[in-house]
């Protein structure tokens, strides 16, 4: 996963939206998961702190480090392995 950004999204005057931070989250896994953070926290920076699009954008932040250094599971159980993060390389 690169830093790239869509075009769309690098446009001056582009009105930043709760949806900007959905696509971006549609990818979060253990592995990217720290790449995705820095692209949200770029895409919010300048929006004031009340914005709805910060608001989520925080919200997945906090998530996106969890899953970036905790792993996550998958499947129908709790005893099933936690996918590898990319703090833990095993």
């Amino acid at each position: 996963m690169s830093q790239a950004e869509h075009p769309d999204r690098l446009h001056p005057g582009h009105d930043v939206t709760v949806e900007d931070v959905r696509q971006l989250m549609g990818a979060s896994t253990p592995h990217f998961a720290l790449q995705l953070r820095e692209r949200i926290r770029h895409l919010i920076r300048e929006l004031p702190a009340d914005h709805p699009a910060r608001v989520e954008g925080e919200r997945e932040i906090a998530r996106l480090d969890a899953l970036a250094y905790d792993g996550e599971l998958r499947g129908e159980r709790a005893d099933l392995a936690t996918l590898a993060s990319v703090a833990d390389p095993a």
